[in-house]
């Protein structure tokens, strides 16, 4: 009689765990107002941007109280690739919109996940998602697709709009300086969600104060007083593509993005 041990008796801490390495997911933050002439064709660039680089992912579209038919679009995407919709009943502006996009998307994220924030308008190229994504995973906390990088291009944007951009960055170069930021306005950003996820449990719901277009500047310098590393990608920003008409009014933005270095001045930013 044999006293050979059978291979199915192989200690189980010797065996390969094949669930144990996973990839990360990246989680599509979009703040959607009456986009329905811009929101079918960017799902389906986002979901064609997914499949060509095999990533895992989610798209949480926030619709901000729109009154076409973005929340029904949205629905109808969840068909056919992973959407979730949030809904506000009455418009409550951008602010509201990227906070509440960001706490849907770290309640649905792992700490070795991703958050992307986008616009909804069809602007932003979803095929820059991967190498924001491989950003991230070689050290930055925060992603931005920059307007000021090397090898990036505007299409279409508007004069005012352009020298907005160019006033915001020399202004925000002045007062505070950040290594590894040119672009501190744009919308286009990949954030480590552990990143995402410490700025709320330090700030609450004041992570993303502001209630216009000036949200996306102070959670950066939020980020910034918090220690985290940034890097910039190119951003090809096609506004040529832009689906429906533009709902920023430039001189609030203006009055609203200084009252908010004020206050990060005064609190030492």
């Amino acid at each position: 009689m044999s006293d050979a041990v059978p291979a199915t008796s192989t200690p189980a801490a010797t065996t390969p765990n094949p669930l144990r390495f996973r990839p990360a997911k990246v989680i599509l933050a979009l703040p959607a107002y009456n986009e329905q002439e811009a929101l079918p064709e960017l799902l389906e660039r986002v979901g064609e941007a997914f499949a060509d680089s095999g990533l895992p992912y989610e798209v949480v579209i926030v619709d901000d109280g729109s009154k076409d038919d973005t929340a029904k679009i949205a629905s109808q995407m969840s068909f056919q690739m992973p959407v979730h919709l949030v809904k506000h009943d009455v418009n409550q502006g951008l602010g509201v919109t990227i906070r509440d996009g960001l706490k849907e998307a770290v309640d649905r994220a792992g700490e070795r996940d991703i958050i992307i924030t986008m616009d909804a308008d069809n602007t932003h190229p979803p095929g820059l998602i991967n190498r924001m994504v491989q950003s991230v995973h070689e050290g930055c906390d925060c992603v931005i697709a920059s307007r000021f990088q090397n090898g990036a291009r505007v299409v279409g944007v508007p004069i005012e709009r352009h020298f907005l951009s160019i006033g915001a960055r020399a202004l925000f170069t002045l007062l505070f300086p950040t290594r590894g930021v040119r672009d501190y306005t744009s919308g286009y950003r990949a954030y480590r969600a552990s990143a995402i996820r410490d700025g709320f449990a330090k700030y609450g719901d004041d992570f993303v104060g502001e209630t216009g277009f000036s949200c996306m500047a102070d959670v950066l310098l939020k980020l910034r007083k918090m220690g985290c590393v940034f890097g910039e990608v190119p951003l090809r920003l096609r506004y040529d593509q832009k689906g429906g008409a533009s709902k920023m009014q430039v001189f609030r933005t203006i009055w609203l993005t200084l009252k908010m270095l004020g206050r990060h001045r005064v609190k030492g930013s």
